[in-house]
């Protein structure tokens, strides 16, 4: 019996030997699983520190989070004082990838950390590192709504002054899509696009699309709910117009007089010539009606769009379904130019006006050649009238 005994203590049994050999590597294990856990919490708060703010300790957005952010936001988020809309009024810039010919956006919008907020504002417009939320985690979309023209009716304007509204991207350059450059299909011109969110419009602007026979079908084709602003302008102002920025390129072309009548006498109006053709509006509009309801485009003034910019850009805005927010407090009549111009934006220390091309002083054409051009409209501009049901007093 102490034989036994002495032998069952002395030498374990072969049970009690891998419990305790499975309680070492139990233990073993743990610990080495606390190390790594601890290692790895420390690498990864240094990270986020250094990657997913900006200087000033402004968050990201959780990773992998690309859709739109739903609802408004008020006080302080995170920290970091939101873009308001009047912030959103930063200018902006579309230049060109070397090389591609594709636009690449540089829009700079400006930012302040941890403030507080004295209103609620969208919670899709602050900026991460120098970019809003739209152009770092938004879609490349085809168009909602196109400005489709008239070349010299103030176009760029529309373009400008739309563009500081906070639900709008649009690109800064002319593609020529549907006109020049069809052939590279949707996908190319899908890439020229800025990213939108889903709740934003995106928006471009090629003049020359309203006088282009294929680009109503075209653009039918891409998608028939489209939304079409046609910027207008007295014809004959126009024609002249368009003729003072030819000049200007090309000094010795033959004067406006030959250019715009077959026979000045006999009072024969060249309607080959490109720039009276334009102004043949309701001419150019029978086509698109073809393809697109009357409601689905919108007919901005170019004589109210100076005197009174913030009441059509206000009709512009609820064309396209958006809130009033560019407003009386957003411009300025410029003197020198002869045109609105848009205020100083907080991030810029210089009003923003239209470039030198814009304002640029006429060519001073005889009144009796006004006259007769005057006539020769007064028909087309009566049916364009009737047709779009507004009278544009051009007579």
């Amino acid at each position: 019996m102490a034989h036994r005994f002495i032998s069952s203590r002395s030498v374990p049994s072969g049970g009690r030997l891998n419990a305790r050999f499975a309680f070492i590597c139990t233990i073993s294990l743990s610990f080495t699983y606390v190390c790594y856990s601890v290692i790895f919490f420390c690498s990864s708060t240094i990270m986020t520190k250094q990657g997913t703010s900006d200087e000033k300790g402004c968050p990201l957005p959780p990773p992998g989070q690309n859709g739109p952010i739903e609802g408004k936001v008020s006080g302080k988020l995170n920290g970091c004082t939101l873009l308001t809309p009047d912030v959103r009024f930063a200018r902006r810039e579309e230049a060109r990838v070397p090389g591609s010919g594709q636009p690449r956006d540089r829009s700079k919008h400006a930012a302040s950390c941890c403030g507080n907020l004295s209103r609620s504002v969208p919670a899709t417009e602050y900026t991460l590192n120098n970019l809003t939320v739209s152009q770092k985690y938004g879609n490349k979309k085809l168009p909602n709504a196109l400005i489709v023209g008239v070349k010299k009716g103030g176009t760029r304007a529309v373009l400008e002054f739309i563009r500081i509204h906070p639900d709008v991207r649009a690109l800064g350059t002319e593609p020529h899509f549907f006109d020049r450059h069809y052939d590279r299909g949707l996908d190319w011109y899908r890439g020229l696009m800025p990213r939108t969110l889903d709740s934003q419009i995106t928006l471009e602007k090629t003049p020359s699309y309203f006088v282009t026979g294929e680009a109503p079908r075209r653009i039918a084709s891409m998608s028939p709910e489209t939304k079409l602003i046609v910027v207008v302008r007295n014809p004959v102002t126009r024609a002249i117009s368009d003729y003072t920025q030819t000049l200007s390129k090309k000094p010795d072309i033959p004067t406006f007089e030959e250019l715009a009548f077959k026979n000045r006498s006999l009072g024969a109006v060249d309607t080959s010539w490109n720039a009276i053709r334009i102004g043949m509006y309701i001419l150019h509009l029978d086509t698109w009606l073809q393809y697109f309801r009357l409601s689905q485009i919108h007919f901005v003034s170019g004589e109210r769009l100076i005197t009174d910019p913030a009441g059509e850009m206000g009709r512009v805005q609820d064309f396209l379904g958006l809130k009033r927010i560019i407003t009386d407090k957003h411009f300025y009549f410029n003197r020198t130019k002869g045109f609105p111009c848009l205020k100083k934006p907080e991030s810029s220390s210089q009003p923003r006006c239209l470039g030198k091309s814009k304002g640029r002083l006429h060519v001073q054409i005889d009144q009796e050649v006004i006259e007769q051009l005057r006539e020769f409209y007064r028909p087309f501009n009566i049916k364009f009238y009737e047709t779009v049901g507004h009278d544009f007093r051009w007579d």
